[in-house]
Protein backbone atom coordinates (compact mmCIF):
# COMPACT_ATOMS: atom_id res chain seq x y z
CA UNK A 1 0.00 0.00 0.00
CA UNK A 2 1.32 3.55 -0.78
CA UNK A 3 1.96 5.81 2.38
CA UNK A 4 -0.60 8.30 0.16
CA UNK A 5 -3.26 5.04 0.51
CA UNK A 6 -1.89 4.48 4.18
CA UNK A 7 -2.53 7.94 5.64
CA UNK A 8 -6.43 7.90 3.89
CA UNK A 9 -6.80 4.55 5.68
CA UNK A 10 -5.62 5.47 9.01
CA UNK A 11 -7.45 8.89 9.12
CA UNK A 12 -10.93 7.35 8.18
CA UNK A 13 -10.52 4.77 10.50
CA UNK A 14 -9.78 7.21 13.18
CA UNK A 15 -12.17 10.30 12.24
CA UNK A 16 -14.93 8.80 9.67
CA UNK A 17 -14.08 12.53 7.88
CA UNK A 18 -16.90 13.91 5.78
CA UNK A 19 -14.60 15.24 3.51
CA UNK A 20 -11.06 13.96 2.91
CA UNK A 21 -8.03 14.99 0.47
CA UNK A 22 -4.79 13.19 0.67
CA UNK A 23 -1.89 15.02 -1.39
CA UNK A 24 1.49 13.93 -2.00
CA UNK A 25 3.83 17.43 -2.71
CA UNK A 26 6.97 15.52 -2.73
CA UNK A 27 7.89 17.02 -5.79
CA UNK A 28 7.59 20.17 -5.49
CA UNK A 29 10.17 19.57 -2.38
CA UNK A 30 12.92 18.29 -5.12
CA UNK A 31 16.21 19.14 -3.97
CA UNK A 32 15.15 20.17 -0.07
CA UNK A 33 15.86 18.69 2.87
CA UNK A 34 14.48 15.30 3.33
CA UNK A 35 13.03 14.66 -0.55
CA UNK A 36 13.21 10.90 -1.04
CA UNK A 37 13.14 9.84 -5.61
CA UNK A 38 9.82 8.28 -6.08
CA UNK A 39 7.71 10.71 -3.65
CA UNK A 40 6.49 9.54 -0.37
CA UNK A 41 7.68 12.09 2.01
CA UNK A 42 5.70 15.51 1.75
CA UNK A 43 2.03 15.37 2.19
CA UNK A 44 -0.88 17.66 2.61
CA UNK A 45 -4.02 16.62 4.10
CA UNK A 46 -7.56 18.22 4.05
CA UNK A 47 -10.28 16.91 6.11
CA UNK A 48 -13.48 17.77 7.78
CA UNK A 49 -14.61 15.59 10.61
CA UNK A 50 -17.41 15.77 13.51
CA UNK A 51 -14.74 14.78 15.87
CA UNK A 52 -12.04 17.63 15.02
CA UNK A 53 -14.94 20.32 15.07
CA UNK A 54 -14.99 22.75 18.07
CA UNK A 55 -11.23 21.96 19.00
CA UNK A 56 -8.84 24.16 19.32
CA UNK A 57 -6.27 24.19 15.47
CA UNK A 58 -3.62 22.74 17.69
CA UNK A 59 -5.38 20.22 19.46
CA UNK A 60 -6.61 19.18 15.84
CA UNK A 61 -3.58 19.21 14.71
CA UNK A 62 -2.04 16.91 17.51
CA UNK A 63 -4.71 14.26 17.11
CA UNK A 64 -3.80 13.53 13.33
CA UNK A 65 -0.17 13.54 13.90
CA UNK A 66 -0.91 11.12 16.80
CA UNK A 67 -3.01 8.70 14.06
CA UNK A 68 0.14 9.19 11.85
CA UNK A 69 2.84 9.00 14.18
CA UNK A 70 4.08 5.68 13.00
CA UNK A 71 4.35 7.02 9.41
CA UNK A 72 5.86 10.89 10.63
CA UNK A 73 8.55 8.57 12.71
CA UNK A 74 9.73 6.50 9.55
CA UNK A 75 8.57 7.57 6.33
CA UNK A 76 6.76 11.05 6.24
CA UNK A 77 9.36 14.46 6.11
CA UNK A 78 6.65 16.41 6.03
CA UNK A 79 2.86 17.03 6.84
CA UNK A 80 0.55 20.22 6.10
CA UNK A 81 -2.92 20.13 7.59
CA UNK A 82 -5.83 22.03 7.12
CA UNK A 83 -8.95 21.19 8.92
CA UNK A 84 -11.91 22.58 7.32
CA UNK A 85 -15.39 23.25 8.84
CA UNK A 86 -17.36 19.91 8.71
CA UNK A 87 -20.40 20.10 6.04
Amino acid sequence: MSMKQTIISKLTKEFQPTHLKVHDESELHRGHAGYREGGNSHFRVQIAAPSLEGKLRVAQHRAIMNCLSEELKQEIHALAIEVEPNT
